[in-house]
């Protein structure tokens, strides 16, 4: 039978199938072989027990995406949360979650909510004047007031879309609104910090309607680009594409490098792009740094000879055999 996780709670696998939700657990022969099932996966059920609605997961089955952080697979897009006020915008922080896009190559669409506390349109316009150039899709909504919805249900038909945010962004009132129902718990921005409260604590499938699913995620805004080279980050900022006709160095981060012909494309950048650019190439060359530091070359132990394999001396002990080589023909002299 087959099915698609919607929820993973503890060692608990539950599965949306033609005869409900199924309760699961991994086989052991997946364990042993370390695969790893997301929410979003589709999977195959063995030992189906009909009257306790339980089953175990045998393997998964047409995997197309897999995002890490969150766990998530087979998601079509990302709609980025991001509250206008409430808390404020933090630019970086919103170019870190469309930079997660691009590198694991999904279309991420910017999703302004709480438009009905920001009493003026300086910020929509700002945002609109930085990213609309850039080809994403701006969206702007107010969960409260409900505005932005019928703009956004277009947006999400026929698809599977992970709505990803800091905390008390408004993620889950906005599944709220699209469903016309409160199912999901939502708390209001903490008045000491002034920041977002976790509500969401783990990731779900939802079904919206006309085969559209969406995605709740914990907020989380801990991205680092701690797993990249620095040459690698300008990937992820579609500003640079074409770059290698501009720029004549083959490894230039376009930052401070002398006679960088790609100056015109740094200069035309908006400044919080850029500024986000050079803090996610230094967090790459930390770990450039990193891996430089631990990395060791692991000598072969065996060779091949005309196609047979030999066994390999070391250089340490081929080293130490010459070096009694070397005294014993001293002591013949």
């Amino acid at each position: 039978m087959n099915g698609r996780v919607i929820k993973i709670f503890s060692d608990f696998y539950y599965v949306e199938t033609d005869f409900g939700i199924v309760e699961c657990k991994m086989k052991s022969v997946l364990k042993k072989q370390k695969e790893d099932v997301y929410t979003g996966d589709f999977v195959l059920l063995e030992q189906f027990d009909k009257n306790s609605m339980q089953a175990f997961i045998s393997q998964t089955i047409n995997r197309s995406v897999i995002i890490t952080r969150p766990k998530v697979a087979n998601v079509s897009q990302v709609i980025i949360v991001s509250a206008l006020k409430e808390p404020d915008l933090n630019f970086e922080q919103l170019n870190r979650y469309i930079a997660h896009c691009e590198y694991h190559k999904i279309k991420p669409v910017l999703c302004f909510n709480k438009e009905d506390i920001d009493d003026t349109d300086d910020l929509k316009e700002e945002v609109s004047n930085i990213y609309a150039p850039l080809g994403y899709d701006i969206i702007f909504t107010s969960a409260l007031k409900k505005t932005g919805i019928d703009e956004l249900k277009p947006v999400l038909k026929y698809n599977t879309s992970m709505l990803c945010g800091a905390s008390g962004v408004g993620k889950s009132s906005l599944i709220n609104a699209l469903l016309n129902d409160k199912m999901l718990r939502t708390l209001p921005v903490s008045e000491k910090t002034k920041k977002g409260v976790h509500t969401t604590r783990h990731c779900e499938l939802i079904k919206l309607f006309d085969e559209s699913y969406i995605v709740d995620t914990p907020g989380f805004s801990h991205l680092k680009f701690d797993f990249l080279l620095p040459v690698e980050v300008q990937k992820l900022f579609v500003e640079f594409d074409g770059i290698k006709k501009e720029c004549k160095y083959k490894n230039c981060l376009h930052i401070s490098e002398d006679e960088c012909s790609a100056e015109n494309i740094t200069r035309s950048m908006k400044p919080c792009r850029f500024d986000s650019y050079k803090k996610f190439v230094e967090e790459a060359i930390e770990y450039q740094e990193k891996i430089s530091k631990i990395s060791v070359k692991k000598e072969a132990n065996v060779k091949y000879n005309k196609n047979k394999m030999m066994t390999k001396i070391s250089h340490k002990k081929r080293n130490l055999s010459r070096k009694t080589i070397n005294q014993n023909i001293n002591l013949e002299d």
